[in-house]
């Protein structure tokens, strides 16, 4: 947008001069007026707290004040101090892929070498979340500007992160609790000396180790070590497993074969029970027919031993020989037997005239 800056008309020497004057003062005024109004202010961001340093007079010092958001009267020999009032965070990392220091309250270090009992070297990548709590003591025991960073929060972040790190073996930090219980011991720590200066320590994190490659190479190889003794444990538990399981297996088939056996057995002796039972009746039954037979042979006996059986024998024979036209009989000697003679042959079967 264009800037358009009225033309002023001033008169002509000689006319007007008391107008010219009255126009060169208020312009002079409105100059001073405005010189003033952006020398003697200063405007507090949203995220910022302010506080007052006076240089000379008689209330020289740091104003026990702190300023919030907003425009503030800043006179002559009087500076004011913006801090942060946002969470802060400092990363102690070597990776740059880690960082994130373009970001407005990042701030990012070197990462931190922990020496371990052993001998050996961790290097450590921890973030450190914290806030200016009361930055009037901030100022009165740091000082303004980034000191509270560079004089209090990160020398001392390093310093209590070491300590407490140091603590741990190497292998330790495999072990996470026993990590992050260090790291809540560096963050008391942290915030016991942070506090009485106006800084909140919020939270310390330990996000990356990375041994030393001597280091590295012996866990490595005892890590391979423990697991090849883990697999062979592993494998003499199954074959043990596999071993209880083929016995379970067997006996359960040897137990299945023998019901089955038993099972067969008592098929096979039902089987036997059941042909008994039957040839038995089988028997029982053929006995009785031949009872029936022989009582009704022995009635029939009776029946030809009774008086005029000798008739009825004589009728059958006599149905026997109808329709005989020729029989081939010796009819001499004491054999002989003349089918012609009717007598006769009453008289050899016994019929009585």
């Amino acid at each position: 947008m264009a800037l358009t800056i009225p033309r002023l008309s001033f008169p002509r020497p000689g006319q007007g001069g008391a107008s010219a004057r009255l126009a060169w003062l208020a312009i002079s005024g409105l100059f001073i007026l405005l010189v003033g109004y952006n020398s003697c202010t200063t405007y507090i961001r949203p995220g910022e707290l302010g506080v007052k340093q006076i240089s000379w007079g008689i209330s020289k010092g740091i104003e026990p004040r702190v300023y919030d958001v907003g425009l503030h009267y800043v006179g002559a020999g009087e500076k004011m101090h913006r801090f942060p009032a946002r969470v802060q965070v400092l990363e102690l990392t070597s990776s740059n892929s880690e960082t994130t220091a373009d970001l407005e309250g990042h701030r990012t270090t070197a990462a931190i070498n922990i020496q371990t009992s052993e001998g050996y070297t961790v290097r450590v990548d921890a973030t450190v979340l914290y806030r200016v709590a009361d930055p009037l003591k901030v100022m009165q025991t740091i000082g303004p500007g980034n000191l509270f960073e560079d004089s209090a929060v990160i020398p001392r972040a390093t310093q209590d992160l070491r300590r407490a790190l140091g603590e741990l073996d190497a292998e330790d930090f495999y072990q996470g609790t026993k990590r992050m219980d260090k790291a809540a011991d560096a963050q008391k720590a942290l915030a016991l000396e942070l506090t009485d200066k106006g800084i909140e320590v919020l939270h310390v994190f330990v996000r990356r180790y990375v041994y030393d490659q001597r280091y590295q190479n012996a866990i490595e190889q005892r890590k391979i070590q423990d697991q090849t003794v883990f697999k062979n444990e592993a494998e003499a538990k199954a074959a043990i497993a596999a071993a209880a399981k083929n016995k379970i297996v067997a006996e359960g088939a040897a137990a299945a074969l023998v019901e089955q056996s038993r099972g067969e057995a008592e098929v096979k002796k039902l089987d036997a029970q059941a042909d008994l039972y039957r040839r038995t009746k089988a028997a029982d039954g053929d006995l009785l027919i031949k009872l029936a037979e022989a009582q009704g042979t022995e009635l029939e006996n009776q029946a030809l031993r009774a008086a005029g059986a000798e008739n009825l024998v004589g009728l059958r024979m006599a149905d026997a020989l109808k329709g005989t036209e020729l029989i081939v009989l010796p009819s001499d000697g004491d054999t002989g037997v003349n089918p012609l003679d009717l007598r006769t042959l009453l008289k050899r079967f016994d019929v009585k005239e």
